[in-house]
């Protein structure tokens, strides 16, 4: 039975667009006052002047989910304003090819930091508080290519395994506790991190449906939320393919990254 999360606090990390911009909007909409995290001011501010004009609640709160410092203020300029945070979207995420001469370092380290650290300390920043309170929710959203790593995206696939990792292992810590926790993994949804891709990417969902869904889930406490289901039948067959067939199939993304590594 889906609960309802009418007068919850909710924040989300990567407001400022894609998933995380139609997460605040739509949990604005579902009663929620939404705290509203990310790097860039202006587009918070934008999406804070939307929600309020709907008459629902918004505040907002500049950070680098990467910094472990920044995330820790942020919770507490929103909690300053709403109180007590019920529900945390861990949503921020970068994605960049993983390329091979050179091979992009600074790159891999940027999305090692604020795709899988970045969601730990954004967790680990409510965590205390709903443990004590003994009610919360953690949710992180992580990607399908975490469960199967692609040539040219290792590095991205990686982090996102690592995070799916981190939240199995807490989501069975936290049992009974009151503590709820939920790893999402959406396939392709347009947002401007998929905008660069120029390969074929099936099943691909607009922001507004995978936001849809994603809500929908964490009102019914899935534990791990996989979709679209087909793409996700389609990951898990690929993991029993031999290299040199995953290798055909992904030859003309692995001939763009070595293009864009030259």
């Amino acid at each position: 039975m889906a609960r309802s999360l009418v007068g919850q606090v909710a924040l989300i990390t990567g407001a400022s667009s894609g998933i995380g911009w139609e997460l605040a909007r739509q949990l604005a909409v579902t009663g929620c006052k939404v705290g509203l995290v990310a790097r860039r001011e202006a587009p918070l501010r934008e999406l804070q002047a939307l929600i309020t004009s709907k008459g629902s609640t918004a505040a907002i709160a500049i950070a680098d989910v990467g910094q472990r410092e920044q995330v820790e203020a942020a919770f507490q300029t929103i909690r300053e304003q709403f109180g007590p945070i019920d529900l945390v979207i861990a949503n921020a995420g970068v994605g960049k090819p993983t390329l091979l001469s050179p091979v992009n370092i600074a790159d891999v380290e940027d999305m090692i930091r604020i795709n899988l650290m970045g969601t730990i300390y954004t967790l680990s920043a409510a965590l205390p508080e709903m443990f004590a309170r003994k009610a919360g929710h953690l949710v992180a959203i992580s990607s399908l290519a975490g469960y199967r790593a692609l040539p040219g995206e290792s590095a991205y696939c990686a982090s996102k395994a690592a995070v799916n990792a981190y939240l199995d292992g807490l989501r069975i810590h936290l049992r009974g506790t009151g503590v709820q926790v939920t790893t999402v993994c959406p396939g392709f949804v347009k947002t401007p991190m998929t905008a660069m891709n120029t390969f074929h990417m099936p099943g691909l969902l607009e922001a507004e449906a995978a936001a849809r869904r994603i809500i929908r889930a964490i009102q019914a406490g899935t534990k791990v939320y996989n979709f679209p289901w087909r793409l996700h039948l389609m990951v898990k067959l690929s993991r029993w393919l031999p290299d040199r067939l995953m290798n055909w199939v992904m030859g003309d993304y692995n001939e763009e990254a070595t293009k864009s590594s030259s």
